[in-house]
């Protein structure tokens, strides 16, 4: 009986703290992913047997695969679009695009809560470089400094992205930078 309990919790467990698990990769679903080029079609079944629902022509564009058949992987987009993709058109670079509830630009800071460095606007895709709870690294053109989290798709809510041990640390110095900074201006 108690053999039985425990399987039972170990199953439980696992499902809690890992999700669903895709069939062919075994990768964690939902996950996010980008598009390798700037030709891919997504089709209303996974073939090619099937006919294509919708062309992209972005490179790097973020999709979220929701399943796994074979060598296709059924994808969701910003405008919950959804359909099949061959997996040789897709790459796990992590990207998102801007999204905002009205035309404003969103600020780009030099760290969390830190000095505004630039703007970008909705629709623009940036490249993920790290996230905490609430906030992103990102990289877009000549920029790179961080966002809230609420204004881009292509992560999750309460993901974590390369958040390295030091990650405290580099935050500190930043916000201490940062604190001084505004200090001497008033002088």
């Amino acid at each position: 009986m108690k053999f039985v309990i425990s399987l039972i919790l170990t199953i439980v467990i696992t499902k809690i703290c890992y999700g669903d698990v895709g069939k062919e990769t075994g990768l964690e679903i939902p996950r996010y992913v980008s598009l390798k080029s700037n030709d891919a079609n997504i089709r209303v079944g996974p073939s090619t047997n099937y006919p294509i629902a919708i062309k992209y022509i972005q490179k790097n564009y973020p999709l979220k695969i929701l399943e796994e058949y074979d060598d296709w992987r059924k994808i969701e987009d910003l405008t919950n679009n959804n359909g099949w993709i061959h997996k040789s058109l897709i790459s796990g670079n992590r990207t998102a695009i801007i999204v905002s509830n009205n035309d404003d630009k969103i600020k780009i800071f030099n760290t969390i809560e830190g000095v505004t460095i630039g703007n970008i606007g909705k629709g623009n895709i940036v490249s993920i470089n790290k996230c905490k709870i609430d906030w992103c690294s990102i990289s877009f053109n000549n920029y790179k400094g961080w966002i809230y989290k609420k204004n881009i798709w292509g992560v999750e809510d309460k993901e974590i992205i390369n958040v390295s041990y030091f990650q405290v640390i580099i935050d500190l110095y930043w916000k201490s930078l940062n604190h001084f900074q505004k200090m001497s201006s008033v002088f």
